[in-house]
């Protein structure tokens, strides 16, 4: 059993407990001023981003009679809509949501329940000494417990764990090491870990990462003071090696632009899609109750897919940072993102029941599936019309394309506001990372749809799966 009660404190006088269905306590906080419900907050982005696109489709009337001459009515409709209208809802939907979030305040608590977290970890002998390391000096003031999974290591992971181990818990840290008899992929070893261990609240956390002190007390105390129905919280993952070179400068910009604002937008309608093996908080109940992790290369996905299908929510903690190493060569990054694009198959393949569930985030399971559309359409249609158009020829990269640039500048803008407040907040700062910006905002996106579209083309052939990817 989880141990949650509290005691108010002075800024939460006149708040309220409310009892999960697990057992733990939720703070709901009293409302003070004007308060906007999240469904009229919903209902207000989404009428503006509708008609965001409906002036899009407004504009590009000349465009779209042109290309109709050249390729037909059908071929110029589907193109424009992958290019333009689609792209344009979304960026206008998501700098909406983000400027009206007003999500409840992070509380502390009088009594902090106790956690297991689970590392499961394959071949990281370079990185998990750094991740034990980090959850050795977590300011958590509750009880932890850490079981260290290997998944049948092929190198010294397993011996650095042990070794690790021994001098953890001679510092105070509670620490198991498991080892699997053979590689069986990451849901193997993470429900291998859940049946080992007893706490109510579970976190995973990946092998290679590194967490801030107080990452796992503000991901718990988010999930404390989130409304009762939810039974996961996201945490923040951030970019540890970007300085290695151009791609992990990149990537620095997807985690802390892209990524980071789409949890942040679904969360604030009760529908985060992804709590990622990295750095996620789940109740045991609910994972038992969906059978823990599913045999897939997105696990993480599909089980997070699996509670919403529940009913359950999903929730997101910005302020709870955890730092990975991010793929530093460019198959590797193409066998990551190729496993994250299989796995939002799996996802589909195994819950496509939630597009017709009446919910708020059930907009965000139709947005994912607008996703496979558009990387086909970009990596066939506009990459080589961008080629077409460097020889002169602007049937579909022209003047018309270049008007979703100023849109595409105010999101960004929105979103480094946003965020460089939250690392503030933190006692960060943003680094500086022009350059893996500039290509992040240009040349990014050339490389990783085709990369999504090969995904989505194994998943079809029924390709081998394995973990062994980042």
């Amino acid at each position: 059993m989880l141990d949650t009660s509290r005691t108010p404190s002075p800024e939460q006088d006149g708040a309220e407990d409310v009892l999960r269905s697990d057992g733990t306590l939720a703070l709901r906080p009293s409302r003070r001023g004007l308060y906007v419900p999240v469904a009229a907050k919903f209902t207000l982005v989404l009428v503006l981003a509708l008609a965001w696109m409906a002036f899009s489709i407004w504009l590009s009337q000349p465009w779209l009679g042109e290309l109709t001459r050249l390729a037909g009515l059908p071929f110029a409709l589907v193109t424009i809509a992958f290019i333009a209208y689609v792209p344009g809802f979304m960026n206008a939907f998501l700098a909406g949501s983000i400027l009206s979030d007003r999500r409840p305040v992070r509380k502390p608590v009088a009594h902090y329940p106790d956690i297991d977290v689970l590392v499961a970890c394959y071949n990281e002998a370079g990185n998990i000494a750094d991740t034990l390391r980090s959850l050795a000096a977590q300011d958590y003031p509750g009880r932890l417990l850490v079981t260290v999974i290997d998944d049948g290591s092929t190198d010294d992971t397993l011996a650095i764990a042990r070794e690790q181990a021994l001098h953890l818990r001679r510092a105070g840290l509670a620490i198991h090491v498991v080892p699997m008899p053979r590689n069986g992929g990451k849901a193997a070893a993470l429900n291998h870990g859940l049946a080992n261990t007893r706490a109510g609240l579970v976190i995973t956390v990946d092998g290679d990462s590194y967490l801030r002190t107080d990452a796992i007390r503000k991901l718990v105390e988010r999930f404390l003071s989130d409304p009762p129905n939810t039974v996961a919280v996201a945490g923040a993952v951030l970019v540890r090696n970007s300085r290695v070179n151009w791609l992990t400068r990149a990537q620095e910009w997807d985690y802390f632009h892209g990524i980071a604002a789409v949890k942040r937008m679904q969360s604030m309608y009760h529908g985060t899609l992804v709590a990622q093996g990295a750095f996620s908080l789940y109740t045991r109940p609910a994972l038992e109750q969906v059978g823990g992790w599913p045999e897939c290369v997105g696990e993480d996905i599909v089980v997070s897919w699996a509670l919403l299908e529940t009913g359950a929510r999903i929730g997101y903690c910005e302020e709870a940072c955890l730092f990975t190493q991010v793929p530093d060569r460019l198959g590797q990054f193409s066998r990551q993102r190729q496993r994250w694009s299989r796995g939002l198959m799996e996802a589909f393949a195994r819950h496509g029941r939630l597009l017709l569930k009446p919910r708020l985030s059930t907009l965000f399971i139709w947005w994912n599936l607008l996703f496979l559309p558009m990387d086909l359409v970009f990596t066939l249609i506009f990459i080589p019309g961008i080629v077409a158009a460097l020889l002169g020829h602007y049937w579909i990269v022209g003047m018309m394309t270049l008007l979703v640039l100023p849109l595409a500048a105010v999101w960004n803008a929105i979103i480094f506001r946003v965020q460089q407040r939250m690392f503030k907040g933190q006692g960060m700062r943003v680094r500086r990372n022009i350059s893996g910006f500039l290509f992040y905002s240009l040349f990014y996106t050339l490389i990783l749809q085709p990369v999504c579209v090969m995904g989505y083309l194994a998943e079809l052939l029924s390709l081998r799966k394995t973990w062994g990817t980042k």
